[in-house]
C-alpha cells in the first residue's frame, strides 16, 4: 500500500513538473541556434542506447557526441548494461530519459557499520551532480539504519550544511507497532532533503541495539518521494530496486556557461536550438532550454530530425476574404489577424483600436510596419493592460528588450532551408514561383529560415504567383546608354540597327536622316552659336543623367541603411520628438556644407568628421560624418538615433536629426561657438585663461548635470563612456554642452553594467573598465574626475614634465594629497582667484571619483550636489567681493584694458570682472618659479 501510493505521489509530482515547463516554454519567443547545437546528422555515429535506456544529446557516449559537462558511461561488464552519470561515477544510474534532458537517476549507498566501531566513528560518501550541470527535484537522501547520525554538507561549499537528521532504534516489536508503514520520523531511518552536489557525514552513536541489526548496515538511498519505513529494508543486506521500491531521483540539466538566457544569445556557446530558454528561477547560475510546442517531445539541443518540431505551418490559410489592413498598417501573409488567415498561430497578430498588437513574454508591442522582404519587424513598446494578448508564441527576436523601439528579425522555422525543403513539402513556405530560401541568423546566432523573392523580381514570396517581374528599365532611368529591353528577371541593352541612332531625350532608335538635318540646321544657324547650343545641351543631358544616377545610388543607400523602417519609428514616436528630429536630404547637407568643403572641418575624431553647416532656415549645425560601414552596425545606429532624439537637456547637445542617403550616416546637430573646454583649457598655456574659477565651477556643474541626467533621469539610462574636456562645449554664453555620443551605451533599467569592447580615451580612461571590460555609470564619473582635475591644473590628461616625460594627470595629482603638495600642481590663476577652502572641496571631490575601485566613487547625482554646494559658495563670495569694491573705490578701467575688454565683447567671449581686468600671463617657466615657493 505505502509502496503504491509513493509511486502515485511521483508521478503527480512528474506531471506538475511538465506542465510547469511547457507554460514556461509558450510564454519563451527567442529563437536561436549557435554554433556550439550540433545537427542530428553530426551525432549520428554516436552510441543511441545502453542497457534498454536511450542516450540522446546533451548526454553522450564518445568523444563529441556529448556536451562538456555531460558525459555518460555505459559499463557493459554487467548484465544487461548499466548506464552511469560521469566517467567515473558508479552510484548514481541512469534508469530512464525523458524529454528536454529530464534523466530519472538510481542514487544509492551502501555503508558497512562495525560492530566494534567505537562510538563517534564517521563514514563520509559524497555526490557530485555531473559537473554540477544536474539539479535534483523534490528530492530526499533517506538513510535506514539505527544509532546514526547524518550531517549533509554543499559539496561546493564544505561550511555551508544543508540539513541533519537522527535515526534510533528501540526492540523490534516497538518499530513494527510504531514505525511500520509510516513516513520516517527518526525511528529506523530519517531523511534529508536536497537539491545540489552534498558530500554527507554519518556518525555512529553509542547505542544498544536490537539483535536483529546489530550486524546491519546503514543503507543511504535518494527518492523523489516520501519513503515509508519497512522493518524488511532494516534487515536486509543490500539495497536494490526489489527491497526499496523507487530509491529514484529525477535530475534537470542546467547549461551553466553563461548566468541566464539573455547573455547565453550572444555567447557562440549558446545551448537551444529550439525558441525556448528558460533562467533556472532557483537561485543558481544557469539556463535549460525547451520545446515551444506543448505536444513536441524533441530534443531541444540539437537541429534536425529528433529536434524541436515547427510543424503546423500551412500555405493554404492566405484567403482572399481575410482582413490585411489594421490602421495604416499592411499585414502581409504570412501574417494574419484571425486564425484561418495566418499561416501558423505564431504569426497572427491583434488590432485593437487601429493598432497592430503582438505579445512578447508578458509584454505588448505595437506593430509599426512588416517587411517581407527584409524579414523585420518596427515595432513600439506600449503598456495599456487592455491590449493584453493571449498569444505569446511568436518566432522573432528584437535587438534589446529594454528599448522603447526595436527591429525584430523573424523566420518560418528554426530548421535549415535544406531540412525544410526535404522534410514536408507541404509545410515548405517558399511557395511563389522565382522565389528561394535563405537562412537566417543573428551574429552567430542561428535564428531559422525565411523566404524571398529571386533577383529580378519582387513581392511576397509566401503567396502562390507572389514574386513578379521588376521592369528595371522603367524603375532605373538611364540604366543602359543605348535601347533597354525588359525580360523575365533582367533586362538587355541593345545598340540601334545599323542607319539609325538612339536618341537620349525619346529613349528610343530614330532615323540617321533626321539627325544629319539637324546638324545643318544648326550649321546654318552660324557655327559660333551652333558649338555654343551642343555644349550646352551635352553638359545639360550629362548633368541630369549624373543627377538621375546619384539619386538611384542615394535612394539604394536610403534603403540599405532602413530609411523607411526609421521614418516609421519617428512618425510613431511623441509629438514633442516629431517637432525636433528630421530625416534630412543629402542635397540639403551638400547645400549646407559647401558640398562638405574642407574649410568648413571644425573637428575630427575617432568616430567620424564634423562640419559647419547652414540650413535653409537659416540655423547653424553641426555635421558629423560618420565611419559607420558595416551593416550589423547600421542597425544599431537607428535604434541610436531613437534613443538620443528622446534626450532633450539644456547642458547635452541636441540631436536635430539624420541623413540616410549617404554611404555613411550622417548625424546633425546643434552648433556650439566657442569650441570645447579642452581648447580654452590648453590652447595658449602663455596667456590668461578666460575661464576663471567661477567659469570653471559653473562649467563642472553643468556638465555633472547632463551626465548625471543620462545616468538616473533619462527614460533609459545611458552611459557617455567618452567624457572628456573635448567632448564639452561651450556656446555663445560659455554654457557647457556634453557631445559625442558615438561610443555611448544604453542599458535596461535593471541592469547595472554591460560587457564591451573596451573604449575611450587614454588618460580618461576608467582604470576597472579597462581591466575587466564591464562597462557601468562609475567609468563616467572616473573620467569626470580628470576633468575636475584639468580645471584644477590647466594640464592636459598626459602631459610632459620638466624632463620631457609623459606623466599621467591623475597619477600625479593623487600622488600630491598624501604630503599636501598639490598645490605645486595648480593653475596659478586657480590659486589666484579661488579661496584654500574651495580648492579643497573641488580637489577632494576630484579625489572621491578617481578611486580605482568603482564601488568607492560617488555617483554622478551625488558629484552634481557637491559641485551645486561648492558653486553656491563662489557666487556669494563674488558677490560680497564686488559690493566691497563698489563702496571703497569706483571701478576705473585704464585705456589698455578698456582695449582688452572690447576685443573679449568683439569675440562673444564675456568672462567674469576678474578676467577683463587682469592681463597678467604665466609662461610654463614662470609657473614652475611660483610652485616653488609654495609650502611643500
Amino acid at each position: 500500500m505505502a509502496r503504491g501510493s509513493s509511486s502515485s505521489v511521483r508521478a503527480t509530482k512528474w506531471w506538475s513538473f511538465e506542465l510547469a515547463c511547457l507554460a514556461l516554454a509558450a510564454a519563451t519567443a527567442v529563437l536561436g541556434v549557435s554554433a556550439a547545437v550540433p545537427f542530428a546528422a553530426d551525432l549520428a555515429h554516436c552510441p543511441k542506447s545502453c542497457g534498454g535506456v536511450n542516450i540522446s544529446y546533451p548526454y553522450g557516449v564518445g568523444p563529441g557526441c556529448f556536451r562538456p559537462g555531460f558525459e555518460v558511461t555505459c559499463n557493459r561488464s554487467t548484465r544487461p548494461p548499466k548506464l552511469f552519470l560521469g566517467s567515473n561515477d558508479t552510484t548514481t544510474e541512469i534508469v530512464q530519459q525523458y524529454p528536454w534532458g529530464i534523466v530519472q537517476a538510481s542514487i544509492v549507498f551502501n555503508i558497512a557499520i562495525r560492530p566494534d566501531g567505537a562510538p563517534g566513528t564517521t563514514y563520509n560518501i559524497s555526490w557530485e551532480a555531473l559537473g554540477r550541470n544536474l539539479y535534483a527535484e523534490y528530492s530526499n537522501m533517506v538513510m535506514v539504519g539505527c544509532g546514526i547520525e547524518a550531517y549533509m554538507f554543499a559539496a561546493t561549499d564544505p561550511g555551508n550544511m544543508l540539513g541533519f537528521c537522527e535515526s534510533t532504534c528501540s526492540d523490534m516489536a516497538a518499530m513494527e507497532n510504531w514505525a511500520e508503514g509510516r513516513p520516517c520520523s527518526g525511528m529506523g531511518c530519517c531523511s534529508i532533503r536536497f537539491k545540489t552536489s552534498f558530500r554527507l557525514s554519518i556518525i555512529q552513536k553509542e547505542e544498544a541495539l536490537p539483535t536483529a541489526v546489530a550486524n546491519a548496515t546503514v543503507k543511504a538511498f535518494a527518492t523523489d518521494h516520501v519513503y515509508f519505513f519497512s522493518t524488511a529494508d532494516l534487515l536486509s543486506d543490500t539495497v536494490n530496486e526489489s527491497t526499496i521500491g523507487a530509491s529514484t531521483v529525477y535530475l534537470r540539466p542546467v547549461i551553466t556557461d553563461q548566468p541566464n538566457c539573455r547573455k547565453a544569445k550572444k555567447d557562440k556557446q549558446y545551448a537551444c536550438a529550439a525558441s525556448s530558454c528558460w533562467d533556472d528561477d532557483d537561485g543558481r547560475s544557469g539556463y535549460t532550454c525547451f520545446c515551444t510546442s506543448q505536444h513536441d517531445d524533441g530534443n531541444p539541443y540539437i537541429v534536425g530530425p529528433g529536434g524541436c518540431s515547427q510543424a503546423g505551418y500551412e500555405p493554404s490559410h492566405d484567403k482572399l476574404n481575410c482582413s490585411r489592413t489594421c490602421g495604416n498598417t499592411s499585414i502581409p501573409f504570412p501574417f494574419g489577424l484571425e486564425p484561418e488567415c495566418s499561416a501558423t498561430a505564431k504569426f497572427q497578430l491583434n488590432c485593437t483600436s487601429s493598432q497592430l498588437l503582438t505579445q512578447r513574454s508578458y509584454v505588448q508591442y505595437q506593430v509599426v510596419n512588416i517587411s517581407v522582404e527584409e524579414g523585420l519587424l518596427s515595432v513600439n513598446r506600449t503598456y495599456d493592460p487592455k491590449h493584453f494578448l493571449d498569444n505569446s508564441d511568436l518566432i522573432m527576436e528584437d535587438t534589446d528588450f529594454s528599448e522603447l523601439y526595436g527591429i525584430w528579425k523573424w523566420a518560418i522555422s528554426n530548421t535549415t532551408c535544406d531540412l525544410a525543403k526535404n522534410q514536408n513539402h507541404t509545410s515548405y513556405a517558399c511557395i511563389s514561383a522565382n522565389s528561394e530560401c535563405t537562412n537566417v541568423t543573428d551574429g552567430h546566432v542561428y535564428i531559422g529560415y525565411r523566404c524571398k523573392c529571386s533577383q529580378g523580381y519582387e513581392g511576397n514570396p509566401y503567396i502562390r504567383n507572389g514574386c513578379n517581374d521588376i521592369n528595371e528599365c522603367l524603375m532605373i532611368p538611364y540604366l543602359c546608354t543605348e535601347t533597354c529591353y525588359n525580360r523575365e528577371g533582367s533586362y538587355n541593352c541593345t545598340s540601334c540597327p545599323q542607319g539609325t541612332w538612339f536618341d537620349p531625350v525619346q529613349r528610343q532608335c530614330t532615323s540617321s536622316k533626321h539627325r544629319s538635318l539637324v546638324f545643318v540646321v544648326a550649321i546654318g544657324l552660324g557655327s559660333g552659336f551652333g558649338v555654343l547650343a551642343l555644349t550646352l545641351s551635352t553638359t545639360i543631358l550629362i548633368q541630369q543623367w549624373k543627377r538621375h544616377a546619384r539619386k538611384t545610388i542615394r535612394r539604394a543607400y536610403f534603403r540599405r541603411n532602413k530609411g523607411l523602417l526609421l521614418e516609421q519609428l519617428i512618425v510613431s514616436s511623441e509629438k514633442s520628438a516629431t517637432q525636433s528630429t528630421k530625416i534630412f536630404s543629402l542635397d540639403d547637407l551638400e547645400m549646407a556644407t559647401n558640398d562638405f568643403d574642407s574649410t568648413r572641418i571644425v573637428g575630427c575624431g575617432g568616430h567620424g568628421t564634423v562640419y559647419k553647416g547652414i540650413l535653409s532656415d537659416q540655423r547653424v549645425v553641426a555635421i558629423k560624418k560618420s565611419k559607420i560601414v558595416e551593416q550589423s552596425e547600421i542597425d544599431q545606429f537607428i535604434n541610436e538615433v531613437a534613443i538620443l532624439s528622446q534626450i532633450i537637456h539644456r547642458n547635452v547637445v541636441k540631436l536635430f536629426g539624420c541623413c540616410l542617403e549617404s554611404e555613411v550616416p550622417l548625424l546633425v546637430y546643434e552648433f556650439i561657438s566657442n569650441g570645447t573646454l579642452y581648447d580654452l583649457l590648453h590652447g595658449d598655456l602663455s596667456a590668461r585663461c578666460l575661464l576663471t574659477w567661477d567659469d570653471r565651477t559653473r562649467v563642472a556643474l553643468e556638465a555633472a548635470n547632463a551626465l548625471a541626467y543620462l545616468h538616473s533621469a533619462a527614460s533609459i539610462p545611458i552611459f557617455h563612456r567618452d567624457v572628456k574636456s573635448a567632448n564639452i562645449l561651450l556656446n555663445d554664453s560659455f554654457t557647457a554642452k556634453v557631445s559625442d555620443f558615438g561610443a555611448s551605451r544604453s542599458i535596461s533599467i535593471d541592469e547595472t553594467h554591460v560587457v564591451t569592447i573596451v573604449q575611450g580615451t587614454f588618460g580618461y580612461l576608467d582604470p576597472e573598465y579597462y581591466h575587466t571590460g564591464q562597462l557601468n555609470e562609475k567609468s563616467d564619473v572616473y573620467s569626470f574626475g580628470v576633468i575636475l582635475v584639468e580645471l584644477l591644473t590647466r594640464k592636459k590628461p598626459i602631459f610632459l614634465n620638466c624632463f620631457g616625460e609623459k606623466q599621467n594627470l591623475s597619477h600625479c595629482f593623487l600622488q600630491t594629497l598624501p604630503d599636501k603638495t598639490t598645490a605645486q600642481m595648480l593653475d596659478p590663476q586657480v590659486f589666484e582667484e579661488a579661496d584654500e577652502r574651495e580648492i579643497d572641496e573641488m580637489a577632494s571631490l576630484a579625489e572621491m571619483c578617481l578611486k580605482l575601485r568603482g564601488e568607492e566613487r560617488p555617483t554622478m547625482r551625488e558629484v552634481e550636489l557637491r559641485l551645486q554646494l561648492l558653486r553656491g559658495k563662489v557666487t556669494k563670495k563674488n558677490q560680497q567681493d564686488l559690493h566691497v569694491d563698489k563702496e571703497t573705490e569706483p571701478l576705473l578701467l585704464s585705456e589698455a584694458n578698456a582695449n582688452s575688454c572690447t576685443q573679449h565683447i568683439e569675440l562673444g567671449k564675456i568672462s567674469s570682472p576678474t578676467t577683463r581686468e587682469s592681463t597678467r600671463c604665466y609662461t610654463m617657466e614662470k609657473e614652475l618659479v611660483s610652485w616653488s615657493d609654495l609650502p611643500r
